[in-house]
């Protein structure tokens, strides 16, 4: 599946591009050069609600339209994306042009989204719908396994205070790491520490309490594994 000089995504995704040219195109911001990803971005927009809304369909054969819907745009949307775009590490690897990369364009949740969306899109191209949905579902295995929708949707802090008082420990404590970017584009570091449970995690947005959401995440994710 792999050939001895394969791009640093390709391992993170599982997958080798047989038109290395694709994934080039994936990771390049406009603000780098043509071609860039905008093109890609719009096909893998497709791509992944069409991939998310058959996993869904497939795993709650009970579920209304309704809230299938529900599940699926909270699955698609900005913020998940941008998570998943961290644990590929792709903030390094995107082609950015220079005033975009002294602005923090590395960290940008909506460029990081962006480039995820595009690999979805230049994976298709590449092979076929099929592959993509493979590595999509590879990429959402955790989040779709957790979603029980008996159960109201909770933000992350709820359920990490939650899990945090069942085990009688105290709450974490949430501290502002860092602030880049210009102010009304500002990217927002945020650390989520447990320290009864050796555990400390960070989340990047771009907005405060969205960076404790995904800091929350982690360290909700890393109590449970």
């Amino acid at each position: 599946m792999s050939h001895p000089n394969f791009h640093p995504v390709e391992r993170a995704l599982g997958y080798t591009f047989k038109q290395p040219q694709l994934l080039t195109q994936a990771l390049t911001h406009r603000s780098f050069s043509t071609p860039h990803n905008e093109r890609l971005e719009f096909l893998g927009d497709s791509v992944l609600n069409c991939a998310i809304a058959q996993q869904l369909y497939t795993r709650f054969p009970d579920l209304p339209e309704g809230v299938l819907s529900r599940l699926r745009s909270n699955l698609v949307r900005q913020q998940t994306l941008y998570e998943i775009a961290t644990t590929l590490a792709l903030g390094e690897h995107l082609r950015l042009g220079d005033g975009e990369v002294k602005s923090g364009g590395r960290n940008r949740p909506s460029i990081l989204a962006d480039a995820v969306e595009s690999l979805f899109g230049a994976i298709l191209l590449d092979s076929d719908f099929e592959q993509a949905q493979q590595i999509i579902q590879q990429l959402y295995a955790q989040r779709i396994a957790a979603i029980d929708p008996a159960t109201p949707a909770k933000d992350p802090k709820t359920l990490l205070q939650e899990a945090l008082q069942s085990r009688h420990l105290p709450l974490p404590h949430y501290v502002l790491v860092n602030t880049t970017g210009h102010a009304h584009e500002q990217i927002f570091s945020i650390s989520c520490n447990i320290p009864a449970l050796s555990i400390l995690t960070t989340g990047v947005a771009n907005s405060r309490r969205a960076a404790e959401q995904a800091a929350a995440l982690s360290a909700y994710e890393a109590l449970n594994k």
